[in-house]
């Protein structure tokens, strides 16, 4: 059976910001739990299409894009798993969908949108995470132990998302400033 996770997250930081820290493969180490000890260990990057006039983002994962990403299943484990994800949609400063092409699931496509919302006057971008997954043992696992680890995840992402964005828009003005 496939479950579906959703999430969503508003950010006081402008739409082109936000999706080029969610487009940068090398940021979605920082938003897994420390515990998990996540790595990429392989990225193959196929590059977008330009992005759009004034857009912080250079770096994205355009369609074909694969990447291996290891990670620890449960705290202190010695052994790590496998995750290969491809991207089969990418549209700057809208979205972009990975798929699962081989990991712990037997299936996972994962879209992470964002669109421009503005709230008590101040503009800011609504990120929104949409998870469609099967899993090996099916309804068992997932109500035994997926479904909580699928929120604690999301609420992790989430915090880390909030303490990083204030970094990343510093350090993109830097570079501004010097070029």
């Amino acid at each position: 059976m496939r479950h579906i996770y959703e999430s969503s997250q508003w950010l006081p930081f402008p739409v082109p910001m936000v999706f080029a820290f969610l487009a940068n493969p090398q940021n979605l180490p920082p938003l897994m739990p420390a515990w998990q000890q996540a790595r990429i260990e392989e990225l193959r990057l196929i590059a977008p299409p330009a992005p759009p006039a004034g857009s912080p983002g250079r770096l994205g994962p355009g369609v074909g894009t694969t990447m291996i990403l290891s990670f620890r299943v449960l705290p202190r484990l010695p052994f790590r798993l496998n995750w290969h994800a491809v991207i089969t949609e990418f549209e700057w400063n809208s979205h972009f969908y990975d798929r699962q092409t081989a990991g712990p699931f037997v299936f996972w496509r994962h879209c992470h949108s964002v669109k421009e919302e503005t709230r008590d006057g101040v503009a800011g971008t609504q990120v929104k995470d949409r998870v469609e997954y099967g899993l090996p043992l099916g309804d068992l696992l997932h109500a035994v132990a997926v479904k909580a680890q699928m929120r604690r995840t999301f609420a992790y992402r989430q915090r880390r998302m909030a303490e990083l964005m204030p970094q990343f828009v510093e350090t993109l003005a830097k570079r501004r400033g010097n070029a």
